[in-house]
């Protein structure tokens, strides 16, 4: 396997928003990561747009059947940052709410819906700040389930929502400070006799200021 660190903006895939505007995507970038092997690697699961970070790709079909067991089985962990507007009560929590489509023309906005998919969130509050527009949160999140948006829309169900989320927050379509929502680490247990494998991508630069207004320093936490 390989992971990247896949850049904000950057599309996993070719899209229907793509295919309208020729905009570079992922996959125009994978020929160049074949290191030998006959095929192009390919990305064992998604991140969104505007999410930055660890991205696990396979190099072969018999790693790809491999990873994609393992995400089906729960045993790869991903570990999420995120600034979020607000100021959680509690330092750490469960975010259970279920979630399904927001409506049929709205491809893959989510809402929270008592009759959708069911979806767990584990969130730890790093540091707390503020900027302009009020009190900020940094927060280490978890999936323990792998929904659409599932961050995104939980941290806002919360009361909470991401900073630089034009979705589900307050942030505007043009000009924003982006979303701040990146995949920190991955940990994957590659092999059977040996200690899992844990990769780190280091915050991107649109969410430092953010960050260290919550106290984030980066030689105290890794990068």
């Amino acid at each position: 396997m390989l992971v990247i660190d896949k850049p904000a903006g950057l599309p996993s895939h070719r899209g229907p928003q793509a295919k309208r505007r020729v905009i570079p995507v992922l996959t125009d970038h994978l020929d160049a990561l074949r290191f030998g092997l006959p095929r192009r690697p390919e990305a064992a699961h998604r991140l969104d747009k505007d999410t930055s970070g660890c991205l696990i790709l396979g190099r072969h079909p018999r790693a790809m059947a491999e990873l994609n067991q393992m995400f089906r089985d729960g045993r790869i962990d991903k570990t999420y940052w995120a600034i979020v507007q607000g100021s959680p009560e509690a330092d750490e929590g469960l975010i259970d709410l279920a979630l399904g489509k927001r409506a049929p023309d709205r491809g893959w906005w989510m809402k929270v819906d008592p009759e959708g998919l069911p979806s767990q969130t584990r969130y730890r509050v790093m540091g707390r700040g503020a900027d302009e527009t009020g009190p900020l949160a940094w927060l280490e999140l978890e999936p323990l389930t792998g929904r659409t948006h599932q961050l995104r829309v939980h941290c806002a169900a919360s009361g909470w929502p991401m900073l630089g989320d034009e979705i589900y927050g307050d942030a505007p379509r043009e000009g924003g400070p982006g979303l701040q929502l990146h995949a920190r680490a991955v940990i994957v247990p590659l092999y059977r006799k040996k200690p899992p494998i844990r990769v780190e991508a280091p915050p991107p630069p649109h969410m430092e200021s953010a960050l260290r207004a919550c106290g984030w320093l980066p030689a105290l936490t890794g990068s």
